[in-house]
């Protein structure tokens, strides 16, 4: 598939002002895929007037025919699933096979969500004193500039601009370096089935760069990022020049709780699928199993046997179960944190090295790796963001919810029991945005997504992504002409 690598902005592909450009690797054997133009400062303020000046007629189109649009675009994503699915993967390193099935049915999901969410947003009349009336509207926050992460680029550009746009606001959304290919098709898309020109515009760039110029700009009126919490602090300061809104979906490191009367085998698959899809990064991921010491000897040798036979490969390889990290960098840095593993006492139970056969040695690719740890390393309480899963048990229920807290992170966790009481039980005490129980990692369009703490604020999907997107007017009517809006004399 060709696409294009070239800035979108007021409806027109255009090269950057600079004439910079960035590098897009191959995950899977390092070789280069593309060269993107790079966006910097003055491309994102040319961005921004484009959303700008597209804000009043957009904001001013029929609510209905906004999700008309977003209907078609999803629509336009599904005819595309192959091409899409295919460049996701030699762009990320997902498996192919979880592209087809997840990443471009969700992406197509969560736009047609949204499209019927557009006419749906509803103010409300409140009851006050006899003689007003007193209703609140919902009106659009304006330009709103959104940071996408690397790990789910199409997917997460869906999450972003969807409610965005179905609430009538104009975008400016950065794709990362490392990852952009998908977003600007999806460009290619949204001009195909008829967005006006300037209301969405993508500018692939650094993040201390274009990133930083998002964050601070006097006309963007919201910020949405999804990334590391450091990072996340960084965009805060920068908003606060013209106090804009901030929505933060941060770090992880998601618990995975299990007890002694779980079902063993459903919640080995399903612990292994909650740490080593995607190669381990996302930032829900259960990164942290919490083994009751009843089942611990028996639930590990099971899941180090599922862990084993994981079968690393080429991306577009139908067979492939997990594919590489996203990058070299990222790579090494996962790697690091087995050395910090043993240097802290914990044992490396199995993977913990990039793989030395063949092709896989050229990419960027990492062991499923299972560390047992004390709740108090540093890898039981740091993001390592890869196929790295650290290993702890617990004496009773109260042990196992304070573990599960014992982190800054508040984002998402899980836990498994046939006790019902129980489930909800710790699904109250569990501090965070998300719970899950007897599964992991469910996502729905209709689902708010997002966390507490050190994990961000703010809500992804949802009626909350809605108003998230939205501010609230109220509006006073006098509706008794005896009564006088002052104070007689």
């Amino acid at each position: 598939m060709t696409v294009e690598t070239r800035l979108f902005i007021g409806g027109e592909f255009v090269d950057a002002a600079a004439g910079g450009r960035i590098a897009v690797v191959n995950p899977h054997d390092g070789s280069e895929l593309a060269s993107i133009a790079e966006a910097r400062a003055e491309d994102v303020d040319r961005a921004v007037e484009a959303a700008a000046a597209a804000f009043p007629g957009w904001s001013a189109t029929p609510a209905m025919e906004r999700g008309r649009l977003l209907l078609k675009l999803a629509d336009a994503i599904e005819a595309d699933t192959d091409g899409l699915a295919r460049l996701e993967s030699t762009d990320t390193g997902h498996p192919l096979r979880d592209s087809r099935a997840l990443d471009v049915p969700r992406t197509a999901v969560t736009f047609r969500y949204f499209g019927g969410m557009a006419d749906k947003v509803q103010g409300s009349v409140v009851p006050v004193e006899k003689g007003f009336l007193n209703y609140v509207m919902r009106e659009p926050v304006g330009v709103v500039g959104q940071i996408v992460p690397w790990n789910f680029p199409l997917m997460f550009t869906s999450w972003k601009m969807g409610p965005a746009l179905a609430a009538g606001n104009t975008v400016v959304l950065k794709p990362s370096e490392l990852t952009p290919l998908s977003t600007l098709r999806v460009a290619e898309l949204m001009r195909k089935v008829g967005f006006p020109p300037g209301v969405v515009n993508i500018v692939p760039g650094y993040g201390d760069k274009a990133g930083q110029r998002i964050a601070e700009h006097p006309g963007i009126h919201k910020v949405a990022f999804t990334g590391s919490t450091a990072t996340g602090r960084k965009v805060v300061r920068a908003s606060a020049g013209n106090l804009k809104r901030v929505q933060l979906e941060l770090g992880g490191k998601g618990a995975n709780i299990v007890f002694d009367d779980a079902n063993i085998p459903a919640a080995v698959g399903g612990s292994a699928f909650a740490i080593f899809h995607n190669q381990g990064q996302a930032c829900i991921a259960g990164s942290r199993l919490l083994l009751h010491d009843k089942i611990a000897d028996e639930f590990l040798d099971r899941f180090l046997k599922l862990t084993r036979s994981i079968k690393l490969g080429d991306p577009l390889d139908a067979a492939t179960e997990m594919g590489p990290l996203t990058s070299a960098m990222h790579r090494d840095r996962v790697v690091a944190f087995c050395k910090v593993a043993r240097d802290e006492g914990g044992e490396v139970l199995t993977g913990g090295r990039p793989p030395e056969r063949g092709d896989l040695a050229r990419g960027f690719y990492v062991e499923p790796t299972v560390v047992r740890a004390k709740p108090a390393d540093r890898v039981s309480q740091e993001e390592v963001f890869g196929p790295f899963v650290t290993v702890t048990t617990f004496r009773d229920e109260d042990e196992a919810v304070a573990l599960a807290n014992g982190t800054v992170y508040g984002l998402g966790g899980g836990l498994w029991t046939e006790n019902l009481a129980r489930a909800h039980r710790v699904a109250r005490a569990f501090v965070s945005g998300m719970v899950w129980i007897n599964s992991y990692k469910r996502v729905n369009p209709g689902s708010p997504f997002g966390g507490v703490r050190g994990s961000g604020y703010g809500r992804e999907m949802g009626f909350e992504a809605m108003h998230d997107y939205t501010e609230a007017k109220s509006v006073w009517v006098n509706v008794d002409a005896k009564l006088p809006p002052f104070y007689p004399r």
